[in-house]
């Protein structure tokens, strides 16, 4: 099944709502309130039981390790399954297991140990159902209309997860502690139920050679991003730059908290400018990308990035902090866009999930080293010296991708498939 498509006064072709796609949009934001609403009260959390940085980056930095394990497992499998069916399924698991922390954590049961428990876990589910996703969205939407869906999904995900949820955080856990986790916990358990009702033909998996194993998908999705000149520098400089991340994501409750000690309504007022910025960037991905290309525009985003990390770093303001966040986060609107379709157009269908996986692998592997830098840098040097260093990793990973333009340009793609 794939959805229908209509044509914009530009001439741009563009998802239409109804359909399969209407409800895998509806499943992700749904899904995304509910995430954010957990993410945003985990670090209050993480800071109410103990003031130490490393501490509370800790469980950051756990919630990616994860797919440095089981990332590329995770990519191969999806080639392998009914992706849909590996969707619900997770959503399912994650909804009781984090319908299980909120009941620990309304009887008093929280402990750092437990956040860094829970994170593990639901960072291993989901190195399955992000690449299961990612395989199965070309399978709903027409070929054409990728960058359109990639950017309604993710906008959608931003609007709902950071300009909905963010704000309602402070009030959900002063009415209980663990409310924000059963919301979580309700929404998995929704948008598992939609997803299941996708009508999707179960996949066409092409025969495997004889002796295939999970090691030989493994390497074969391995060896098909890195003969992708695009993808391979696209990965490096996605890498770079989310090690600036870790550190950023990993201090900002106690930059907001201690150095500009703007408490709990500050760090809410930092991550709704980041969401609101981030719809803005939803709008301008798509024209960016028809002016520039999507390499370029890459290139233009994280150049603005490491502007708004070097301002929130050196103003000691609320009003300067929520001004950058409201610029990082359009412009890596734009990156995230423009990424993710690069990733469902270039590969073939058939390694759409091991691609996904060993790009998403080998990018996320640099967040848990900025989570831990960052902790130990804001402990050494002040908790405003972690976005510094994500400016200075941001114009690494800009630097690192500009030779990819020459191979953008010639259109470039990876025709080996298995």
């Amino acid at each position: 099944m794939t959805a229908a498509v209509h044509v914009s006064g530009t001439g741009e072709r563009s998802v239409a709502w109804r359909g399969g796609f209407g409800r895998l949009w509806a499943a992700a934001v749904l899904s995304s309130f509910g995430d954010s609403l957990r993410k945003a009260a985990l670090p209050l959390l993480a800071a109410s039981l103990t003031d130490d940085p490393l501490l509370i980056a800790s469980v950051t930095a756990c919630g990616y390790l994860p797919w440095l394990v089981f990332g590329l497992v995770g990519g191969a499998v999806a080639d392998r399954v009914d992706q849909r069916r590996a969707m619900w399924t997770v959503d399912v698991a994650r909804g009781l297991l984090v319908a299980g922390f909120a009941l620990a954590v309304a009887l008093g049961h929280a402990s750092i140990g437990l956040l860094i428990a829970l994170a593990v876990v639901l960072t291993t589910l989901q190195t399955l159902f992000d690449n299961a996703a990612t395989a199965l969205l070309p399978a709903l939407v027409d070929r054409a209309t990728l960058g359109s869906a990639n950017a309604r999904l993710l906008t959608g995900q931003q609007f709902a997860g950071g300009l909905l949820a963010a704000p309602v955080v402070p009030f959900l856990m002063a009415a209980g502690a663990g409310l924000p986790y059963a919301v979580d916990a309700a929404t998995y358990l929704v948008a598992a139920a939609l997803v299941a009702s996708l009508r999707v033909p179960a996949p066409e998996h092409p025969p495997r050679p004889a002796g295939a194993t999970l090691r030989s998908d493994i390497a074969h999705g391995l060896r098909v991003l890195w003969r992708d000149r695009v993808l391979r520098r696209l990965c490096a400089a996605t890498a770079v730059g989310n090690v600036g991340i870790g550190a950023l994501l990993a201090t900002l409750v106690v930059l907001v908290t201690g150095w500009l000690d703007a408490g709990s309504g500050g760090y809410a007022a930092a991550i709704t400018a980041y969401a609101a910025g981030s719809l803005v960037g939803g709008a301008l991905a798509g024209w960016l990308a028809r002016t520039l290309g999507r390499v370029r525009g890459i290139l233009v985003a994280g150049t603005a990035q490491i502007a708004a990390l070097v301002a929130m770093g050196t103003v000691r303001d609320l009003v300067a902090l929520v001004v950058g966040m409201a610029v990082f986060g359009a412009m890596g609107m734009v990156w995230n866009v423009s990424t993710h379709t690069l990733m469902q157009e270039r590969p073939p269908a058939a390694v759409l999930g091991r691609v996904s996986s060993a790009f998403r692998t080998l990018a996320v592997a640099g967040a848990p080293l900025g989570a831990i830098l960052g902790g130990a840098v804001a402990a050494l040097w002040g908790p405003n010296t972690p976005m510094l260093l994500a400016a200075a990793l941001f114009a690494l990973s800009v630097t690192a991708l500009t030779p990819a333009l020459k191979s953008a340009d010639s259109g470039q793609t990876t025709q080996t498939a298995r």
